[in-house]
């Protein structure tokens, strides 16, 4: 990826954990996507765990893409088939438009590495001219989906911001 790209876009990384929220649990995803958009070229405002509570998810997500103008979020956990997983409910609520290929995308590239990728049910939506991309919650889940879409990313917040340009390479 172009670091030039990401250079002006800003990030924040919000790991969904009610054990790693209360501490009983070291995030480990959370750093690891962080550094990756770091290396990348984005500026990561934040990182933050928050339990797995639909209307915290739901709020933070707002409140970062309407009152802070993040340019990309992303969460890392709560996408399983637990009855605690709420990542995707919380999201869809605050979403705008749905980027379903983002998410097509990971579950893709997960399988090659084991047949549960098939089970997250994280999504890629927007809102406003916001990017929100849930991935898993593991370490080793998270950096790899995030290596699949990280190309993707620059392009789409631009085309999000406005730019007119062909999307054609």
């Amino acid at each position: 990826m172009d670091n030039k790209a990401a250079a002006r876009l800003t990030a924040v990384v919000l790991t969904i954990s009610t054990k790693g929220a209360s501490g009983e649990r070291i995030d480990t995803a959370g750093p690891a996507v962080a550094e990756m958009l770091s290396q990348a070229g984005f500026q990561v405002c934040s990182t933050k765990i928050l339990p797995d509570d639909r209307t915290a998810i739901t709020a933070a997500l707002v409140e970062l893409a309407d009152q802070v103008g993040i340019d990309l979020i992303l969460t890392a956990g709560g996408t399983g088939l637990s009855p605690s997983d709420v990542t995707p409910q919380a999201t869809r609520d605050a979403a705008h438009l749905d980027v379903p290929g983002l998410a097509e995308a990971i579950r893709a590239a997960g399988r090659k590495y084991t047949p549960h990728a098939a089970l997250s049910r994280g999504l890629a939506v927007t809102r406003g001219k916001t990017l929100i991309v849930n991935l898993p919650g593991s370490q080793k889940g998270a950096t790899q989906s995030l290596e699949v879409i990280l190309p993707a990313l620059p392009h789409a917040i631009a085309k999000l911001k406005g730019d007119p340009s062909d999307c054609a390479a």
